[in-house]
């Protein structure tokens, strides 16, 4: 048992992995069996995510190296060195990612058992879905700079292809080629980055190559590729213009998941900005780039998604907005850590905002997307002009909607507002014209979600709805799981905040720390 629980940081991708390499076979046994491996793996990749963040949570760090024990053999972490190898590095902030992925890939998977049923390619499609799921969890428990790029481009070539899945008079391969041709520019400039690095330090670990920055040319260069590359895959404007047709192509299970494959990303680039150059860059000129970022995202997604007609397209737009939150909690948290002129409980209160929205938001968006893709699935279109009525027959759905709406704009007593309060009250006390921002952004996004909830689930019957269905029960139980944990979190905040999301924004900004449990043992 403790063996099995010493290499849980590894079977985070050997179950995944594995459960893709033997869908196909198992598929030739028939539908249910195929469903009921898909669906067992799920659980054991969600609960092998949420043992490891528990074991962080209650013993610290944990440095995994596969294929030997690099400390106790007395080898330094250093993945540029013989024999290579793959090292995962988990502290309390990939802990809260696993979490978020963990929850969110049960879900999902949960879900397209359902709403698959009627097509065609599952087996394709379940074996894509779980390398997206390795390819995230990789990007989040790494350690390694190199390996980060493998998981990233495991991830990237399983979303390109999941949201090119349905041919769609060839608007979902526009996508997908869309959605890959970004994330090979994005890999690119990510791997050029590390080829620079590993240049001067000869490493590839993370804590290795902090510990030995210099901030030479290179090093700038390589951060400003790293900074790019990061911001261009988690979607913030003006870098976001693969995100409208990826999320609006792709089958909303699939979407639910981009956005935490999207918020990976996200994860890494603050990674980047306060572990890999934590000792080094200028936090207050680097916190203003990403406010500037954040503040962008959160406009041009509201104001792209106000005159939508299709309703995944609006709620991609304002998954760009949201992204927008993240950044600014986070950017205004880096910028004032630094300022003599403010307390360092401002900057931890807007780290700790920027983070919560980061579960909050995989949470109500993932849940709107299932919403979205409920109305697809029986209505046949997403055109919110085509649609009205629903709320009729389809009670349990508007209800699910209306809460991930209601989270979205920040209503309480739902998670959206916990986490938009604490961003509120710190940007209000480092600078107030960006708190103003940021609450006209949650006015228009209530706005929009009126008008969305009104076309579709108000008014008489539409002639050709009259007897629609609901969701099938296996799709209501992962939109009710979503539901359930927006409501909680959304009621207590603060026991979340403390459990969870204030370990998380600790560990991210204990640069030292970090170095110390990598370093600490060689």
């Amino acid at each position: 048992m403790d063996i099995l629980l010493d290499n849980l940081p590894g079977l985070l991708i050997a179950i995944p992995l594995l459960g893709a390499f033997l869908t196909p076979f198992l598929s030739r046994a028939g539908d249910s069996v195929r469903n009921a491996w898909i669906l067992l793996i799920a659980a054991l990749s969600s609960l092998c995510g949420l043992l490891v963040a528990s074991r962080v949570l209650e013993t610290g760090t944990i440095v995994y190296a596969f294929g030997v024990d690099a400390i106790s053999h007395g080898i330094p972490p250093d993945s540029g060195g013989i024999p290579i190898r793959i090292i995962f590095t988990i502290d309390p902030m990939n802990a809260y990612m696993l979490i978020i992925a963990a929850i969110v890939s049960f879900c999902i998977t949960l879900y397209s058992l359902s709403s698959m049923e009627k097509l065609s390619g599952k087996d394709g499609f379940f074996t894509l879905l779980l390398l997206l799921v390795a390819g995230v969890y990789g990007m989040i428990a790494t350690g390694d700079l190199f390996n980060f790029f493998v998981f990233l481009e495991i991830s990237s070539l399983a979303g390109a292809a999941l949201v090119a899945y349905r041919i769609d008079k060839g608007v979902a391969a526009e996508a997908g080629l869309k959605y890959a041709a970004l994330s090979t520019l994005g890999g690119m400039l990510f791997l050029v980055g590390v080829g620079l690095l590993f240049a001067q330090y000869n490493s590839l670990n993370m804590a290795v190559i902090a510990d030995r920055m210099q901030m030479t040319g290179l090093d700038i260069i390589a951060f400003v590729l790293f900074f790019t590359a990061l911001a261009m895959k988690c979607g913030a404007v003006p870098m976001h213009f693969w995100t409208p047709d990826s999320y609006a192509m792709a089958p909303s299970a699939i979407t639910a998941f981009l956005v935490v494959s999207s918020q990976a990303s996200l994860y890494a680039l603050f990674r980047v900005c306060f572990t890999l150059y934590g000792g080094q860059i200028n936090p207050l000129t680097v916190g203003w780039v990403i406010i500037i970022l954040g503040v962008l995202s959160m406009f041009v997604g509201v104001t792209m998604a106000i005159p939508q007609k299709d309703v995944k397209r609006l709620m991609a737009y304002h998954a760009v907005s949201q992204t927008g939150y993240m950044l600014l909690g986070v950017g205004v948290g880096l910028a004032a850590l630094s300022s003599t002129c403010l307390s360092q409980s401002v900057g931890m209160m807007a780290l700790k905002g920027g983070l919560f929205h980061i579960m909050n938001h995989a949470l109500y968006k993932g849940l709107l997307f299932l919403t979205a893709g409920v109305i697809m699935y029986r209505c046949g279109t997403r055109n919110l002009n085509q649609l009205g009525g629903l709320g009729h027959n389809m009670k349990w759905t508007m209800i699910f909607f209306m809460i991930g709406a209601l989270a979205i704009a920040g209503i309480p007593p739902f998670n959206g507002f916990a986490s938009k309060l604490l961003i509120y009250e710190s940007t209000f006390l480092f600078n107030p014209l960006l708190a103003v921002i940021a609450m006209v952004v949650s006015i228009l996004t209530l706005a929009s979600f009126v008008k969305v909830f009104h076309s579709m689930f108000m008014g008489p019957k539409l002639p050709e709805y009259q007897d629609v269905e609901e969701a099938p029960k296996p799709m209501l139980i992962a939109m009710g799981i979503l539901a359930i944990l927006v409501i909680l979190f959304g009621i207590f905040p603060q026991q979340v905040v403390d459990t969870l999301v204030a370990p998380a924004a600790s560990a991210l900004v204990d640069y030292n720390g970090y170095l110390a449990a990598v370093l600490g043992g060689v």
